[in-house]
């Protein structure tokens, strides 16, 4: 099917894709980037030259790799592989999938929702790619309509609910990793009140919001969580000026479901504590920084590649806890409060042996019970989450 072609069919799902566009786009994208390779030269680097990589995969961001296996994997991101953030820790993903299984693996950032995805995706196909990662929730039903129009490529779509015979949908449960790091905020804090620099209101950021502030609310219950919203997922410009609104508040820790370093940056210059999100970030913020939620994709899609190659692999909708390593919590540091490292580990033992954070009593915000005492949410009233638990405030923001 010619280019022209194409673009004619997907016409007819474009006002389907309309909303996801709008809710998803981030701010300065551009058009697609080159056809690329995996090596270390072009691993991201931060400003002060030094790499940094998740503990399990340092290798992927430092050594070269060999190409063992004809099979050529793509990925679809939304942003770039050095912002830091959650394309930073998709990347990181892939390079530890290159090193390991030795297959080649070709990428293309800054794709936006919709008609772009679907080019992106057959540029991919056109490479050669018979396995693809699309990392975007925006990019589910353009993957879903290639996986349909593509039935011999298997395909993985980061964070929807959509799959097919040869389409699978995968996540974490990084809510898990909010509620323990909203026990190191809520033991920091002094002010007790935190502050939250918040992307979209979806359910996504929403789940992770109310882990956290219950995870404070747990060895704190007179502290408060102050959510600010950017409307995007990565504005360094608007994260920094929310950050600061929320310094003004007298919030003296800062969090984070956004992509830049800007949070973290602001803890440290107004001299209180942040937590960063996606990748390590204290390298930016040694005096402030406490810790942070991660993800640590290349567990899982080095299974999955693998069970490709070895003609085992069926599809499925995957969503896994900290038990698989999927999500972590990065190393707590030197700056946290006295007897945070005992309490965060009893936490994360008792959710190994099968404790649910979201287990009543919870109240929302607005004064209504949202979890009978002794009850918990199910998989999927947490995935359409709509609430705030009580010690939640929303201020003014974007």
């Amino acid at each position: 099917m010619s280019k022209n072609n194409r673009s004619a069919f997907v016409r007819r799902i474009v006002l389907l894709a309309v909303m996801i566009t709008l809710l998803f786009a981030i701010s300065g994208c551009s058009e697609s980037s080159g056809f690329k390779t995996a090596t270390a030269g072009n691993t991201p680097e931060t400003r002060v030259g030094k790499r940094h990589s998740f503990p399990e995969i340092e290798k992927a961001a430092t050594d070269e790799y060999t190409i063992r296996h004809d099979l050529k994997v793509g990925f679809i991101f939304n942003g770039n592989i050095g912002d830091f953030g959650f394309t930073y820790a998709q990347n990181q993903g892939r390079l530890a999938l290159s090193i390991e299984l030795g297959v080649e693996t070709f990428w293309r950032e800054m794709v936006t929702p919709g008609e772009h995805t679907i080019e992106m995706i057959q540029e991919l196909i056109d490479e050669g790619c018979t396995v693809i990662f699309s990392c975007s929730f925006g990019f589910m039903e353009a993957t879903a309509l290639m996986a349909e129009q593509n039935p011999d490529i298997i395909f993985f779509h980061c964070s929807g609910y959509m799959t097919s015979d040869n389409m699978s949908a995968y996540f974490g449960r990084m809510y898990q990793m909010r509620y323990l790091s909203g026990i190191v905020a809520g033991l920091r804090t002094e002010t007790n009140e935190i502050g939250y620099v918040a992307a979209l209101p979806i359910p996504e950021v929403r789940r992770g919001i109310n882990a956290f502030a219950l995870g404070v609310k747990s060895v704190n219950p007179d502290a408060t969580v102050n959510v600010t919203w950017t409307n995007t997922w990565l504005s360094t410009g608007l994260e920094r000026d929310l950050a600061l609104e929320l310094v003004d508040i007298g919030c003296d820790v800062i969090a984070q479901h956004q992509d830049s370093l800007q949070p973290q940056i602001v803890a440290e210059e107004s001299g209180i504590w942040g937590i960063g999100y996606n990748s390590p970030m204290g390298f930016r913020s040694p005096n402030a920084y406490l810790t942070a939620p991660l993800w640590n994709w290349g567990p899982f899609m080095i299974e999955q590649v693998q069970q490709i190659i070895d003609g085992t692999w069926e599809s499925g909708n995957h969503w896994d806890g900290l038990e698989t390593g999927i999500v972590m919590l990065e190393e707590l540091t030197e700056n946290v409060a006295p007897g945070t490292g005992e309490a965060v580990e009893q936490a994360r033992l008792r959710i190994i042996s099968g404790f649910d954070v979201f287990t009543g009593p919870i109240n929302d915000n607005e004064g209504a019970i949202r979890v009978q005492a002794g009850q918990t949410l199910s998989d999927s009233e947490k995935l359409s989450i709509d609430w705030f638990v009580d010690n939640v405030r929303e201020v003014d923001g974007q």
